[in-house]
């Protein structure tokens, strides 16, 4: 995993955590889900960058 490619994915996370408490806050739940939404792509493109590391690593790729 690239350290850019890192780098935006941690900052998609906080954006949707942000977002998620916002919502929260302002009892606004269209913005809630998609801070939640958001938390979710990003651990998502996480675990796949994961899985391509470990395949380098196997491979040694």
């Amino acid at each position: 995993m690239g350290i850019g490619d890192k780098i935006g994915n941690k900052a998609e996370e906080l954006k949707g955590k942000a977002k998620e408490h916002l919502g929260a806050a302002t009892d606004d739940q269209r913005l809630e889900a998609e801070g939640k939404a958001d938390q979710a792509k990003a651990g998502i493109k996480q675990a796949g960058e994961h899985v391509k590391d470990a395949a380098k690593d196997v491979t040694g790729h």
